[in-house]
């Protein structure tokens, strides 16, 4: 079955647009990128919610941390480099340690930003974010899970850090409401589990298709919230599986993986295997051959499945 290709910063454009139609709390601050992160439709709609804050992400965080004490809901959008490593004391003391009701929407996130290069590729934002007490974390898959989460963030009392990404993808989704915390079972197996997030879950699911091949059943998980996690789906299919692979666009140290080793490591220990980039920042090029380059592709997946099964005996 073909998918139409749909970039996730446009789905976060398209759900900020339709909450401004429905909720006059909802504002939108932007740090020069209107047009990168699609907000441009919701600042057109809506002249008099929109602030452009020019290049001055920390300007940026402090004035939404103070917009939440009037009972506004402010939606900041840049960059995930410059949404997190940039202004993390502002977030840290601001945001978080106060409890604001802030939605830090960042786009262009992981290595697949591709020509900009490393300076820009951030592969740390979810353990920089998932460390913050009291902050959920949300990475999506594609255009149409991006619109839901960034409608369902706004009904959410407190802060929230929204990842989506740059390049066109395939949109598999349905567009059901999206749900903070649950992870969602896209394939259910008896070999090994694969739980991934944000692009690698579409590349899980061709990484499925040669398992098939090499008579491996695999569980595939879309963990669409790192932040709470679903401890129980994660230990149900693990239970089931006994071994688990884990996919992700961020390092290894520090973000899904981690979380998941941690849960398993108290509960249920099994062989795990990591899909992420190890311990190195990215570099200039084309999207997809960076993925091959930096092991997070569909064949890194298959081959982390088959040693994970090999592993468990």
């Amino acid at each position: 079955m073909e998918f139409e290709l749909k970039d996730t910063r446009s789905g976060f454009g398209a759900g900020l647009l339709e909450l401004g139609k429905t909720n006059n709390n909802v504002v939108a601050l932007c740090a020069d990128l209107t047009g990168s992160l699609k907000m441009d439709a919701f600042e057109k709609e809506f002249p008099n919610r929109f602030f452009q804050i020019g290049i001055a992400e920390a300007n940026m965080m402090g004035i939404a941390a103070g917009m939440t004490i009037g009972g506004k809901i402010p939606f900041t959008g840049t960059f995930a480099n410059f949404s997190t490593g940039r202004v993390y004391d502002q977030i840290r003391q601001s945001i978080a340690y106060s409890g604001k009701n802030v939605k830090i929407c960042a786009s262009h996130a992981g290595i697949t930003l591709g020509e900009d290069g490393a300076t820009h590729q951030i592969l740390e934002d979810i353990g920089l974010m998932k460390m913050l007490p009291g902050m959920t974390v949300i990475n999506t898959c594609d255009y149409n899970q991006t619109k839901q989460a960034t409608i369902a963030i706004a009904q959410y009392q407190g802060p929230v850090y929204l990842r989506f990404g740059r390049p066109k993808v395939p949109n598999f989704t349905t567009e059901e409401p999206f749900e903070i915390g649950k992870a969602i079972c896209l394939k259910e197996g008896t070999d090994v589990s694969i739980f991934a997030t944000g692009h690698t879950v579409w590349e899980a699911l061709e990484a499925e298709k040669k398992l098939k091949e090499n008579n491996v059943s695999c569980e595939i998980i879309n963990i669409t919230t790192i932040k709470p996690l679903d401890e129980s789906a994660i230990l149900a299919s693990i239970k089931k599986t006994k071994c688990a692979v884990t996919a992700e666009e961020h390092q290894i140290l520090g973000g899904l993986g981690g979380s998941i080793s941690q849960l398993t490591g108290r509960n249920f220990p099994i062989p795990l295997e990591f899909v992420g980039v190890n311990d190195s920042f990215g570099e200039s090029g084309k999207p997809m051959d960076l993925m091959k380059k930096y092991n997070i592709d569909r064949d890194s997946i298959f081959s982390a499945a088959m040693k994970v099964v090999k592993k468990k005996g």
